[in-house]
């Protein structure tokens, strides 16, 4: 094989090479980790004390409708840059809120895999847009590659700009930070989540504005992975699976899961990495 050749071949597949531990671990970004299934199943680092949630609940007001899109992509265009976990986050949210809370299949767009195209994610936020209302509920999830850039790309004064990376996994095509913000500008709802389990999370605060709470994988210069070990990424795990789907992120045991809660549970059980959070919402979100 010449020597170019293979050169052009070796850095593609760096992008994204499973590593093998006892578990199958990769990150949702341009490098690997390793970590053992032994460490992944440690005690919490911390108490889930001093978060984000109040013990406030801010229910939805009667009359205001619930509306999401989830994205989830595993299976990237071309083999190299796949993932194996984010179209099982997706679901994972997905049954949380219709069997959990109660939401309306009909009120939620789901994007996996070779249907969430930079042009469909785009598309439904623009569908999204001409349904909510104000005193209504949005919650935007996103599961896979996210990257980030060292200048302005998206002419919002940043000096650093993170993106998240549709199924077409080309740079044209990458959805950055101001992007979204400006999708978004046009919302009346002041009751917004925004949830990224990508690399590079952290730096998703472009879209902070007042009633909107955005979760992130962890920091801003940070990876977030997936494994075997949770079948998930692993801040989706405790927050979804764990921390909604079982229950186990009533904290105040009131019965009831905000995302403040479910954030605040994650948080503490996750390793290697850091969720963080813009909490611009008065009370918890209940979903």
């Amino acid at each position: 094989m010449p020597l170019a050749i293979l050169i052009v071949l070796l850095v593609s597949l760096s992008f994204m090479v499973s590593v093998h531990s006892q578990a199958l671990t990769q990150t949702k970004g341009d490098n690997n980790l390793q970590a053992s299934e032994q460490d992944q199943n440690k005690a919490p680092n911390k108490k889930p004390t001093q978060g984000i949630a109040t013990g406030n609940v801010s229910e939805l007001a009667k009359g205001a409708d619930k509306w999401a899109l989830i994205i989830g992509i595993s299976d990237y265009a071309g083999t190299v840059n796949d993932l194996n976990y984010c179209d099982d986050d997706a679901q994972d949210f997905y049954n949380a809120l219709v069997n959990i809370y109660d939401w309306k299949p009909s009120h939620i767009i789901v994007l996996i895999n070779e249907q969430a195209t930079e042009a469909a994610i785009m598309s439904a936020i623009d569908v999204l847009s001409t349904r909510e209302q104000a005193g209504d509920e949005v919650v935007f999830f996103y599961s896979g590659h996210g990257s980030l850039s060292t200048y302005d790309i998206d002419s919002d004064n940043e000096r650093k700009d993170e993106c998240i990376i549709p199924y077409e996994c080309q740079q044209s095509y990458f959805i950055w930070d101001g992007e979204l913000k400006m999708e978004f500008s046009t919302f009346e709802s002041n009751r917004i989540m925004f949830f990224f389990d990508s690399c590079y999370a952290g730096g998703m605060t472009d879209l902070v504005a007042p009633g909107r709470l955005i979760l992130m994988a962890c920091g801003e210069n940070q990876l977030s992975i997936e494994s075997s070990t949770w079948e998930n990424g692993q801040f989706t795990y405790y927050f979804a699976d764990q921390g909604m789907l079982n229950h186990k992120a009533d904290l105040n045991s009131d019965q009831k899961v905000t995302f403040e809660e479910a954030f605040d549970y994650a948080k503490a059980h996750c390793r290697s990495q850091t969720p963080t959070a813009s909490d611009s919402f008065a009370c918890d979100m209940l979903p």
